[in-house]
């Protein structure tokens, strides 16, 4: 077979890690490229603020002015690794009313705008292509569109923050407290001078918007999507969780049920058994179940020049198959046909239902617990395991493990509990999920 068609021609917009890994990935396995798309991929300009040292350019034109190669018509594809939201949109919107397809890593850009960009793609009839935006190098966005086409999807949960599960790993080896570790991540460079999308779950809920649009066929919703962070998960209850036989990890959960679909990014105890459990370090692993293949699982690194290339290029691979087609787009941006979109709503969060684990301090007094468990059994909580902790106060330190409860309900039973004059403080209190198929 020869190699006759005319290369196609990208443009790379920030040439920072991932544009260097991208640029290196090509070059190094451009022979391996050009046999699975039958042409050649070549750089044809580099918008860059300042110069990459891992890369060598040779006389590929470099430019300051991403715009620039927005508007350059010898350029085919425009790489998007710019990230934010502006200039990043307006980058992509005048990329793709000049006809370019678009492969971007830009999760926020996707999450909050990527409605509006797939109309616009669909009207100039081009792709957007976003696999490199959740997960790093894990082909999460094709398995889902792809290879679990035949499925309708239950639910997916995943660890898909490196920097937030690098902190509870930290903390659960070595005992460690939240800000110690955090000061760590930051010095190795895990985590942002404000870390706060990060740790707050930002990061993880704008790829879990994008996943659950895939999984379940619905318009992008970042502003439904419920976030809470890791930085009031205490070294106590990592080790509480341990001895209950669970590890906690800030889990992005969607689920499709009757009344609506879960959307949800919040620490989460899960048992040591589970897959997921055990990803440790600055790893990302999501989970699948499917109803006709029952659960899957994708694991690797979740951020890094390369893995975020390799996806990066899967996506300008895909791009370049389809280009020889009559046909530009065949793969629908959110995997399933526009007009046969779902209006599912997302279901508000007191009404989820989930298993809690609660600690508390408790005054060491008679009937002071009894008091306790009878607000539970009055809201119809029923305990799963409760723990009186080693005490040398008058002060007990007590946990407990609800069954699955209404969230609503939860927390009217743990404003009347905060209420007692036997309990001392906050009640902290973090959702338990079992993830069994």
């Amino acid at each position: 077979m020869g190699f006759a068609l005319k290369p196609v021609r990208v443009g790379i917009c920030g040439f920072g890690t991932v544009g260097g890994g991208t640029f290196n990935v090509l070059e190094r396995n451009f022979d391996e490229i050009t046999r699975r798309t039958g042409r050649s991929i070549v750089v044809e300009q580099i918008a860059q603020r300042r110069p990459n040292a891992q890369c060598n350019t040779g006389d590929t034109p470099l430019t300051d002015d991403i715009f620039a190669v927005a508007n350059n018509p010898n350029v085919d594809v425009l790489v998007e690794l710019i990230g934010g939201h502006e200039p990043a949109k307006e980058l992509v919107l005048t990329a793709i009313r000049n006809g370019k397809h678009v492969v971007t890593a830009n999760k926020a850009l996707i999450a909050v705008h990527g409605n509006e960009i797939f109309a616009a793609a669909r009207q100039h009839n081009v792709v957007v292509a976003y696999e490199a935006a959740i997960a790093g190098g894990i082909p999460i966005v094709k398995a889902l569109r792809e290879g679990l086409a035949a499925n309708s999807i239950n639910w997916l949960a995943g660890i898909i923050n490196g920097t937030g599960n690098f902190i509870l790993t930290e903390m659960r080896d070595k005992g460690r407290a939240f800000a110690d570790v955090l000061t760590e991540a930051q010095e190795l460079g895990y985590a942002e001078a404000d870390p706060t999308f990060d740790v707050e779950g930002i990061d993880a809920a704008h790829k879990l918007t994008i996943l659950s649009s895939v999984a379940f066929g619905i318009p992008l919703q970042f502003d439904q999507c419920y976030t809470e962070g890791i930085s009031k998960v205490s070294a106590e209850d990592v080790a509480n969780a341990e001895s209950l036989g669970y590890r906690i990890k800030h889990l992005g959960l969607t689920r499709r049920t009757e009344a609506g679909i879960e959307l949800r990014v919040h620490p989460t105890l899960i048992p040591e058994k589970r897959l997921l459990a055990n990803v440790h370090g600055v790893m990302n692993a999501v989970l699948v179940e499917g109803n006709a293949v029952g659960p899957t699982l994708y694991y690797g690194a979740g951020a890094g020049a390369e893995p975020t290339a390799s996806a990066v290029v899967a996506d300008l691979v895909d791009i370049v198959r389809d280009m020889g087609t009559d046909q530009k787009v065949r793969m629908p941006s959110l995997a399933f046909q526009q007009d046969a979109m779902s209006d599912s709503p997302i279901l508000p969060m007191d009404k989820v239902v989930t298993a809690f684990y609660m600690r508390m301090t408790v005054s060491e007094k008679p009937g002071a617990l009894a008091q306790i468990t009878q607000i539970l059994g009055d809201a119809g909580i029923s305990i799963e395991a409760i723990r009186q902790q080693t005490h040398v106060s008058a002060q007990v330190p007590v946990i407990i493990l609800t069954r699955p409860v209404e969230e609503g309900h939860m927390n009217q039973a743990i404003r009347a509990i905060e209420a007692l004059a036997d309990v001392n403080g906050e009640v902290a209190r973090i959702r338990v999920e079992n993830l069994d198929g």
